[in-house]
């Protein structure tokens, strides 16, 4: 049965001055905002705190965020699987910190399509969100605003550019989704410039379901990543 997929994403208040290799190592993170997209021509739904004043707050309280997993825990309810890129190793992870919801984010993260952790269980290694989008021929993510800057514009008041950027995360992520299990593979650029291709012949598998896929053979790498460096706070 072909799934209802409904992307997800969040983006973090931590502000740095530059880009960082590890930001949950700089937790409590926050959560500024957060998205789903349901068809990829429709408009997402966003979240985001308020202040009294009624303007966005500099981040979301655990009642807030709890709210998005309420939220998300409704649409699996009612038949969408959730989709991101990376969402089992960081968004759901830093949800259940922000929510002190842990269970129930966990439950949501083994139920869901974490596409990049499908790649990295059958790959041995993660792919980008942006190198996917090449290789699909997809517009991908926006590039208006740096990543590691999306904290300090939402400080400094420039939410709705933080919103459109979001909203292209979500609409680059349902897109992929979508386009890969048509076409029954995905296909990514490589840093060399080439085109790496990896069959889908039942779709997208959940992160529970990749979790049983064989370990590839990571001998050729100097530092292979671990699946317990994605997975540990689920299990």
């Amino acid at each position: 049965m072909k799934r209802r997929y409904v992307a997800f994403d969040i983006e973090t208040a931590k502000i740095t001055a530059e880009p960082v290799n590890d930001v949950k190592a700089l937790r409590p993170l926050g959560i500024c905002c957060a998205a789903t997209l349901e068809t990829t021509d429709g408009e997402p739904h966003f979240w985001h705190g308020c202040t009294d004043n009624a303007t966005p707050a500099p981040r979301m309280t655990p009642a807030e965020a709890g709210q998005i997993v309420r939220s998300l825990t409704e649409l699996v309810d009612a038949g969408f699987t959730i989709v991101t890129w990376n969402g089992l190793g960081f968004d759901f992870d830093i949800l259940a910190e922000e929510s002190d919801m842990w269970d129930e984010c966990r439950q949501l993260a083994r139920d869901h399509v974490d596409m990049m952790f499908h790649i990295f269980c059958d790959r041995g290694y993660p792919i980008s969100l942006d190198r996917a989008a090449a290789g699909m021929r997809l517009k991908g993510k926006s590039k208006a605003v740096p990543t590691f800057q999306v904290p300090q514009f939402w400080a400094d008041g420039r939410t709705d550019e933080v919103l459109d950027y979001l909203k292209d995360d979500v609409r680059a992520t349902l897109e992929i989704a979508r386009d890969c299990e048509r076409q029954r593979r995905l296909r990514w650029k490589t840093q060399r410039g080439r085109i790496g291709e990896m069959p889908l012949p039942s779709g997208w598998r959940t992160v529970r379901e990749a979790m049983k896929l064989p370990r590839p053979d990571t001998s050729w790498m100097d530092k292979p990543l671990s699946r317990a460096s994605f997975t540990d706070w689920i299990t």
